[in-house]
């Protein structure tokens, strides 16, 4: 149980007072319902923690579906000032550019309600997935250093979807600054065995209907509509952005002794943005970021495909188009208004959703007049939301909102929670046809492992730091 005392603000946010070395206040958007969970590990005086760092901007902040993690809690939001401020592996997370795509169809639910079971079959059979699990691609070297430095685009220009997806997704799907030459021969290596792999734990590729539209007017310029057929695809950055993650928190270790900075944390292991050993971090990350967008770039082609070979339709009648990527674990060169004044910052979000408002530079064209739209998957069979950003997003978060449901059992819980029952049979039983690499996966990724859906985006829907537009209901799931 958390030690860490926690005030009410309103009915959506709690703070955490500045004390001891923290640096700025910590604030936890949150309801009475959840914050039952919350007190049951550490999270909060991780949010605490974080606020202890360098150059740390305005709060340290963590959203809804918040959890342990390794150094920052999951669902935490930090933004740091880039002259005094540092860059934190922890903020970012392991999977680098973990994140959401969304593809919307023309089908609709009796269109493939008679086929389904065999679509996912077809699925699971088409989309690599599962721990360690490797592609059919022959990726050369030479290829992958286009794919570290042109993210999604590289996958477009090898015949992989079109251009048009690339508006559609988080900076066009490529970071900027990216240099392959930051990057470990180790994460090379292990990257080219996976690109164009869903992976394990809890990514997924899910088929949802669209159930319920909150937000009419918004739904219609997203081209969304009641019983309408999409795909969730949740996926990251594989083994290569597990190990640049690893490679950057050793050196980083190392060279935050030397600062003599006073951490409540060793997990929190950073560098100064201006240092050598900052930029190069940033420059991996990017690298990472870019595979990232390149693998679910992929997967969404053979998505596609799948669909129109096991329909048998054309791609006209299925009319797959993706609604947008958003990423979960980044860090973010970003402008903000501070006491008067545009600063640029370095946003850390892990296991947190950029949800930009109308007319934010940073959207494309598609986008600037009705706003960004913004993916909240749930736990397996729960289905997800779709949502949009908001200028109070930007004013209270830096632009951010949650990531999911966020977890409530670690795995080993889960798995002890789930013995002697048929995951997959419970699933079934709800209307959800779920195939998976292995009985383990589901066990872990049982639904009681996370927290209600419904009351998780409600928070940010009430705070308004991103608002409801639809619910889908998931009716297929295949996961690693």
């Amino acid at each position: 149980m958390s030690s860490i005392k926690l005030q009410k603000m309103d009915d959506c946010r709690w703070i955490i007072p500045q004390e001891g070395g923290m640096r700025v206040p910590g604030i936890i958007y949150t309801s009475e319902q959840l914050m039952k969970e919350i007190g049951s590990d550490e999270s909060p005086k991780q949010v605490a923690n974080v606020a202890h760092l360098p150059g740390i901007v305005k709060y340290s902040l963590a959203m809804p579906d918040m959890h342990w993690g390794y150094g920052f809690p999951i669902g935490g939001v930090a933004a740091f000032d880039m002259k005094k401020g540092i860059i934190s592996p922890g903020g970012v997370g392991y999977d680098i550019n973990c994140g959401c795509r969304l593809m919307l169809t023309k089908l609709h639910e009796g269109e493939i309600k008679g086929h389904l079971q065999k679509l996912v079959a077809a699925l699971y059979r088409n989309i690599p997935s599962g721990v360690g699990s490797k592609s059919n691609l022959k990726l050369s070297s030479r290829d992958e250093e286009r794919v570290l430095l042109e993210g999604a685009k590289w996958a477009v220009d090898k015949g992989y979807g079109s251009m048009e997806d690339l508006p559609a997704t988080e900076d066009n799907g490529a970071m900027a600054g990216a240099d392959p030459a930051k990057v470990s021969d180790r994460a090379k290596e292990r990257g080219k065995q996976q690109l164009g792999t869903l992976g394990s734990g809890n990514h997924f590729l899910e088929i949802e209907v669209v159930e319920e539209i909150f937000d009419m007017q918004t739904a219609d310029a997203f081209g969304m509509e009641k019983d309408q057929i999409a795909v969730l695809i949740h996926s990251g950055s594989r083994g290569l952005g597990y190990q640049i993650c690893d490679d950057y928190l050793a050196r980083m270790v190392k060279h935050v002794v030397s600062l003599g900075l006073d951490l409540p944390d060793r997990q929190l292991a950073c560098a100064y943005l201006e240092s050598n050993e900052g930029r190069d971090y940033l420059a991996a990350m990017g690298c990472a970021a870019n595979y990232a967008w390149a693998n679910r770039q992929m997967l969404m082609h053979w998505t596609r495909e799948t669909f129109e070979e096991t329909l048998k339709k054309g791609p006209q009648e299925i009319g797959m188009r993706l609604l947008y990527d958003v990423c979960h674990n980044i860090a973010k060169i970003e402008n903000y208004l501070i006491e008067g004044k545009t600063v640029k910052l370095c946003v850390h979000r892990k296991g947190a959703t950029r949800a930009f408002p109308a007319g934010h530079p940073a959207l494309s064209e598609r986008y600037m007049k009705i706003g960004q739209p913004v993916l909240i998957p749930g736990d397996m069979g729960a289905g997800s939301y779709v949502l949009v950003g908001t200028q109070k997003a930007v004013a209270e978060t830096f632009g951010s909102t949650c990531h999911g449901a966020g977890r409530v059992l670690s795995r080993s819980q889960a798995t002890k929670a789930s013995k002697g029952r048929s995951i997959s049979k419970e699933m079934a039983e709800k209307g959800v046809i779920v195939m998976a690499s292995g009985r383990e996966t589901l066990r872990e990724e049982l639904p009681e492992a996370y927290k209600n859906l419904d009351h998780v985006v409600e928070v940010v829907h009430q705070a308004g730091i991103s608002k409801k537009v639809a619910k889908l209901r998931a009716v297929g799931c295949i996961k690693g």
